[in-house]
This record gives structure tokens, C-alpha cells and sequence, in this order.
């Protein structure tokens, strides 16, 4: 009996012990919890408040999260005129944001407050980055399911990454490229010309049209297959970037990766079935180079080259100094995301305000005409187009194709006036700079190409550079030279061969899925010349 009440004394001794770890454990748990949902914002409120910025209150762990989603849904209940000042309805809550608190006034994305950074000047310096003080926002596992390539990389891994990658965008190498850009686009002119009626006209949405001509255009450039051969990674990455723009909503709520919601099983159902295609695509291009077969003059085979050259630069192949096939996947889906999602986007808004604004339609036409005739266009012609480029570049200002850009600082950093505390993110609203009538003049929101008859430097009213489609300085996108060549050689073909204009089925209606979609489509009537 003694040894009995030993035992039961030893035992509960033991799990006295256990609750007692378990209940300490519960407690700290508990207070990193209080600390991030809590008293961490409240120090952080406090701190850009003593600075004098003003912005919304922290009230919940979703912080304005759902307030945004309450307002862009009210945005996107119905079109808008037919105006470039689309501001409002693509951005809501900042919008109102900086008509209540100013242009310099902060957000919260979740526990985390986002200050609006619309200063050229500071949004060059960030973007500058000298001494990646600041930093690019961490991706949150959602995102990295998109694309988790250069763009999301910092320090000496992103320095490998852009030098591998920098040779297969020389200009060199896109020369070679545009007789795939000239194919796509023959065979989407083609494909109209069969459309066209008995009266030479004929009715269609443009919107589908350029995201699967961008969809084959970057099939051929970057893994020189067809777009058939591709498609099916097109429709699960945009499926994807649906998915995670949905996922957003609730990524703040702790596990929520865990959660096994229908969205989630998707999203990993097909990343995995993305990884799956790349990933064969790449064995066999690995193999050919390994057999001593001609690398192609695509995107892949110029990247996987350069990768061997750097693993090999020390005499020995070391796969330390280049790319993992991973991270090599990683870049191919950036190629696909980013190299179809831009131009497609860029394209499409190029149309709908050439038929807002046909007088400037003529003009392109007849730029296009007069340097190319009826003949196919070469990369010195296209180079050559003063008033397109101007086009062009006048609707990426207006039509930003990603209408923000993060930043986050980890510690204590001066921006101008303002000590930044570690932990805040910088938003870099690059609409709304480009929309800004103090930078641009009162007519900021009007389409007018001749700003930048004289360059981009020159493009505002006072001097100031201020124009960041493509981001800035040493991280510039390393594509804006591919998606610009795309879009010159589509628009030349196009307007070779057709005059448009709006369908009256047409609503105007910007808004954001990760970049700026046309919501309702952009349904266009085609006129053959």
C-alpha cells in the first residue's frame, strides 16, 4: 500500500509538473500574442502620431482589412464615365485615406501600419535601397505560391539571381526574340482578318484576346513551345492569382495556410500541377545542353546557360553559385506571371484609350505606316516610333499596371522628416503619384502624350522624375525592356490592319486583381483598312 501512494505521489508530482510547463507555456504564448494584436500597434500608433501623421485607428487584429474589401466592393458594384481619373475606384480606401489625412497619412494592413509615401524624391531614395535598409515585404506563403523569384529577393541572393538572369534580357538577345513576338502577333491578326464581315467590320473582346497573345508571345520567347503547349500553365497561374487575391482577406488570422478551405486545396492543387510542368520542361532543356544540342535563343535556355557558366566559373561545377532547379522554377513562373500579366494589361488599356481618343489613333497609324509601310516591322523601326512610345508610356502612366509597391523598414530609419520605427510598412502608391496634379499639372488625370515629347525627365511640370511603371534605379524590372518590344509590335501589326473603337456594350471599369483588369471585359469594334 505504501509503495502504492509512492507511485500515485511520483505520478502527480510528474504531472503537476507538465500543467505547470503547459500553463507558462499558455501564458507566453498568450503574451507574444497580446504583444503583436495589441500593445506592439499601439506603440507604433503612438510613435507616427508624435511625428504628426495622422491616419485611420487601430481597432482589431484585421486592422483596415476589411473596411478595404467593404469598399472596393462598393466600388466595383457599378462603371464609371468614361474617364483616365479611375483613382477612386481602383484604390478606395487610400483614396480616402489622403483626402481625410493627407497625402503622407498610414493605413493598417492588419497589426501592421502602412505609411503612404507619394514624395518622388523619398519614393527614389527607397527604391534606390543603397544599403537595403528597406526592405521588400515579405511574401506570405499565399503569394510565394504566385511567384517567389527576383522579385521578391534582397541582398547577395538577389545580386546572383539578376547577374544569371541580366544576359538572356540583353538587347542583343531580344533582337533575336522578335521573330517570335512577330509570329504571335501575325497569327492574332490572322485570326481577326477571318473575323471580319461582309461589311469589313466585326465585333470582339479584346481583353481574352491580349492575355492569350501575351500568354504565346512569352510560351515562345521564354520556353520556345507554342501556346498550346503552355496554356494549361496560364489558366492555373491565372486561376492562381484569382485564388490569392481571395486568400488575402483572411492571411492575417494565425494558420490560416492550415485552414483546409476549398480555396487553400486549389491553391496548392495547383502550384503543385504548375511546379509539375515546369519542372519537365526544364529536365529536358538540361538534357539537350548536357548532349552538346544548340541552346535556343529563348528566355530559358539563355538562363539555364548562364547558370552553368556561373556554377563553373571556379574551374569545378559548384551548385552553390548558381540556381537550384527550384529556384530556376521559381523564375520561369515570374516569366509567365509577370511577362504575360503586364503586357496583356498594358495592351488592353492602350486600346481602350486609342478608341477614346481616335485623333491619337490616326497619328500612331500613320507613324507606323510611314516607317513600315505594309511590311512586317524590324526591331530599328520599332525602336524609331516616337509618338507610340510616347503613347505608351502616357497610358502606363495613367494605367499602371500595379498600382502600389511595398516596402518595409527592420529598424529605426530617417525618410525625410519622419523617424521610421522598425516594423512599418511603406507604401509606395504609384498611381497616385502618377496621377498627382502637383507633379503633373492640372490637366494630371487628361490623356496627353506630348508630356513626354522630350523624354521622361522632362515629362512633369516642374522636372521632377516621377514616373515608376517599371519601378527604379538598380532594381528597375529587368523585363521592361521585353514587356515595351511586345507591346510596340502588337500595336504596329494592329494598327497595320484595323481602325477601332468602342463597342457601346463597353463599361468602363478598372480594378485590381493583382494588377489593373478591365472587370466587365473591353468589347471592341474592328474595322479592316
Amino acid at each position: 500500500m505504501q509503495q502504492i501512494f509512492s507511485e500515485f505521489g511520483s505520478n502527480l508530482w510528474i504531472w503537476s509538473l507538465f500543467l505547470g510547463a503547459f500553463s507558462l507555456l499558455l501564458l507566453w504564448g498568450a503574451a507574444q500574442v497580446l504583444e503583436w494584436a495589441w500593445l506592439r500597434p499601439r506603440r507604433l500608433d503612438q510613435a507616427l502620431r508624435k511625428q504628426g501623421l495622422r491616419g485611420t485607428v487601430y481597432r482589431s487584429l484585421a486592422g483596415d482589412l476589411k473596411e478595404n474589401t467593404r469598399l472596393n466592393k462598393e466600388a466595383c458594384a457599378k462603371p464609371i464615365t468614361f474617364s483616365h481619373d479611375i483613382v477612386p475606384r481602383v484604390a478606395p480606401l487610400f483614396h480616402r485615406s489622403m483626402k481625410e489625412f493627407g497625402k503622407q497619412s498610414f493605413t493598417w494592413f492588419g497589426p501592421i501600419p502602412r505609411i503612404t509615401i507619394r514624395d518622388p524624391e523619398l519614393v527614389r531614395e527607397i527604391l534606390s535601397n543603397k544599403f537595403g535598409h528597406f526592405q521588400k515585404q515579405k511574401p506570405s506563403r499565399f503569394g510565394r505560391l504566385l511567384a517567389d523569384g527576383l522579385v521578391n529577393y534582397e541582398g547577395e541572393k538577389w545580386v546572383k539571381h539578376r547577374r544569371i538572369l541580366n544576359p538572356a534580357f540583353h538587347v542583343e538577345k531580344l533582337k533575336r526574340m522578335l521573330p517570335a513576338f512577330s509570329a504571335c502577333c501575325d497569327e492574332l491578326v490572322d485570326r481577326w482578318e477571318n473575323s471580319v464581315g461582309p461589311d469589313g467590320s466585326f465585333e470582339l473582346d479584346v481583353w481574352p484576346e491580349m492575355q492569350n497573345l501575351t500568354g504565346d508571345v512569352i510560351s515562345r520567347a521564354a520556353f520556345g513551345s507554342s501556346y498550346q503547349e503552355g496554356r494549361r500553365i496560364f489558366q492555373l497561374q491565372s486561376e492562381l492569382a484569382e485564388r490569392v487575391v481571395k486568400a488575402f482577406r483572411t492571411f492575417f488570422l494565425p494558420f490560416s495556410w492550415y485552414l483546409p478551405t476549398e480555396n487553400n486545396r486549389r491553391m496548392m492543387q495547383n502550384s503543385r500541377e504548375i511546379q509539375t510542368h515546369l519542372r519537365g520542361i526544364i529536365a529536358k532543356r538540361e538534357k539537350a545542353i548536357q548532349n552538346g544540342e544548340t541552346t535556343k535563343d529563348d528566355l530559358l535556355g539563355l538562363l539555364l546557360e548562364s547558370n552553368m557558366r556561373e556554377m563553373g566559373q571556379n574551374g569545378k561545377s559548384d551548385s552553390s553559385l548558381g540556381m537550384t532547379t527550384h529556384e530556376v522554377i521559381e523564375e520561369c513562373k515570374l516569366f509567365y506571371f509577370a511577362g504575360q500579366e503586364t503586357t496583356s494589361v498594358l495592351l488592353t488599356w492602350t486600346m481602350v484609350v486609342l478608341s477614346m481618343h481616335p485623333e491619337w489613333q490616326e497619328k500612331a497609324r500613320e507613324e507606323v505606316l510611314q516607317h513600315f509601310g505594309r511590311k512586317k516591322p524590324d526591331f530599328d523601326g520599332l525602336s524609331r516610333l516616337k509618338i507610340v512610345t510616347m503613347i505608351l508610356y502616357e497610358v502606363l502612366r495613367l494605367y499602371t499596371p500595379f498600382i502600389m509597391i511595398s516596402r518595409r523598414t527592420y529598424k529605426t530609419m530617417q525618410l525625410g522628416d519622419l523617424t521610421i520605427p522598425p516594423g512599418v510598412l511603406l507604401g509606395l502608391p504609384i498611381m497616385f503619384i502618377h496621377c498627382d496634379p502637383d507633379i503633373w499639372g492640372p490637366d494630371a488625370t487628361d490623356f496627353k502624350p506630348t508630356r513626354f515629347v522630350e523624354g521622361i525627365s522632362k515629362a512633369t511640370k516642374d522636372g521632377q522624375l516621377a514616373f515608376f511603371p517599371f519601378g527604379w534605379s538598380p532594381r528597375i524590372c529587368i523585363g521592361q525592356n521585353f514587356a515595351l518590344l511586345e507591346a510596340k509590335m502588337g500595336l504596329s501589326l494592329i494598327l497595320q490592319h484595323f481602325k477601332f473603337e468602342l463597342s457601346e456594350k463597353y463599361q468602363h471599369a478598372p480594378y485590381t486583381v493583382l494588377a489593373l483588369h478591365p472587370q466587365y471585359g473591353v468589347p471592341i469594334k474592328f474595322h479592316r483598312i
